[in-house]
C-alpha cells in the first residue's frame, strides 16, 4: 500500500534570473494539470510548511528543513552530500536537461572559431571593412574534436560535430561506444588523445580526478592551430596554464564559459584577448529551459509520492 502522500507544498528558492526567474518557474509548475502540489517563492530563513525546496545553490537552512531538494543544475560539487545523507534528504539534480543545449552551444563556437565570426564582430564595432587573411578560416567538415567527458553532455556535443563532418576522439574514464566516436582513451592518456585535435571540447564533470586535468603537458601536446572549449567548470584547467599557452602560441584560442573565479573579475586578461571567446556561464541558457526543469519537477514530485525513484537522484 503506497504511503500518505507527502510532498504537499514545493518551495522555489530564489537564485536571481539565470538560467530562468522562480516566479516564472513556479506559474510554470502551477499550471500543470493533474499535479496536486503547491508551489511557492521560498527563502531561506522561511522554510516552514515546505516539503521541497527548488534550487540554484545549496543552503545550510536546507539539511533538516525538507524532505526533498531539487538542483536546477547538473554539478553538484557545493553540495554537502553525506549531510544530506545524515538527515535523510533527498536530492536530485537536472542531468541531462540541458545537455542539447549546452550541445547547440558548442557548435556555434567551433563554427565561430573556425571562421573568426569573434574577429568580424570586433572589426564591426570599429566600423572596419577588412577581411581576415584568406588562409584563417578554415572548413570545420574534415577537422577534428577530441570531446573529455562522454556523458549525456559530451555525448550531444559528440553527435552534433559529427553531423558537422568532424571526426571525433574522446576521453573518458568509462568505455563508451554507441556515440559514433572514432576513438575512446583514458583520461590518464590525454596528452596522446588531444595529439591531433583542432578543437579539445571539456564537457567532463569536476571532480578530484579531474581538477586540473588540463594542465601544462595537455598545452604542450596540442596543435599549435587548435583551440580549447571548455563549458565544465573552470578548474578543469590548470590555474595560469591556458593563459600561459596562449601567450607562448602554444594554442589559436579558446572559447570559455566557465571559470575559476565567476563573474570573470574585470582585470583578467582573458577579456582583452582577441583570440578568447568568453561567455558568462550561459551555455544551457535557452528560452525552453524553465520548461525542461517544470517537466523534471513536476515528474518527480509524483514520482515520490508514489513512493518511486526520482529520476536523478543523487542522495
Amino acid at each position: 500500500m503506497p504511503r500518505e502522500r507527502h510532498i504537499r507544498r514545493v518551495g522555489i528558492n530564489d537564485w536571481g534570473t539565470h538560467p530562468c526567474p522562480p516566479a516564472y518557474l513556479r506559474d510554470q509548475l502551477r499550471e500543470r494539470e493533474g499535479l496536486d502540489c503547491e508551489f511557492d517563492l521560498c527563502s531561506t530563513d522561511d522554510l516552514d510548511g515546505f516539503d521541497g525546496v527548488v534550487t540554484l545553490f545549496h543552503h545550510d537552512e536546507f539539511v533538516g528543513s525538507v524532505e526533498w531538494v531539487h538542483n536546477i543544475r547538473s554539478g553538484y560539487e557545493d553540495f554537502p552530500l553525506d549531510d544530506y545523507r545524515e538527515a535523510g534528504v533527498t536530492m536530485t539534480n537536472s542531468t541531462g536537461v540541458a545537455g542539447d543545449l549546452v550541445a547547440e552551444t558548442v557548435t556555434g563556437y567551433v563554427l565561430t572559431l573556425a571562421k573568426g565570426l569573434h574577429r568580424l564582430r570586433d572589426r564591426q564595432r570599429n566600423r572596419e571593412w577588412e577581411r581576415l587573411p584568406w588562409r584563417r578560416p578554415f572548413e570545420v567538415s574534415g577537422s577534428s574534436a577530441c570531446v573529455v567527458g562522454l556523458g549525456e553532455l559530451g555525448g550531444s556535443v559528440a553527435n552534433r560535430l559529427g553531423v558537422l563532418g568532424m571526426g571525433v576522439d574522446g576521453v573518458d574514464i568509462r568505455p563508451v561506444s554507441g556515440l559514433g566516436i572514432d576513438r575512446v582513451s583514458d583520461a590518464s592518456r590525454i596528452e596522446e588523445a588531444v595529439t591531433d585535435a583542432r578543437f579539445l571540447v571539456l564537457t567532463t564533470p569536476l571532480t578530484e580526478a579531474t581538477r586540473g586535468l588540463v594542465d601544462g603537458t595537455v598545452f604542450e601536446a596540442m596543435r599549435d592551430d587548435a583551440y580549447l572549449i571548455n563549458v565544465s567548470r573552470g578548474e578543469i584547467v590548470e590555474p595560469g596554464a591556458l593563459e600561459a599557452a596562449l601567450d607562448d602560441d602554444e594554442i589559436s584560442g579558446a572559447a570559455l564559459d566557465v571559470f575559476h573565479e565567476e563573474p570573470l573579475p574585470e582585470d583578467s586578461p582573458l577579456w582583452g584577448r582577441a583570440e578568447v571567446i568568453v561567455t558568462p556561464h550561459a551555455a544551457a541558457q535557452a528560452n525552453t529551459y524553465s520548461d525542461r526543469i517544470a517537466d523534471l519537477v513536476a515528474t518527480n514530485v509524483s514520482r515520490l509520492n508514489d513512493d518511486a525513484t526520482p529520476w536523478n537522484q543523487v542522495v
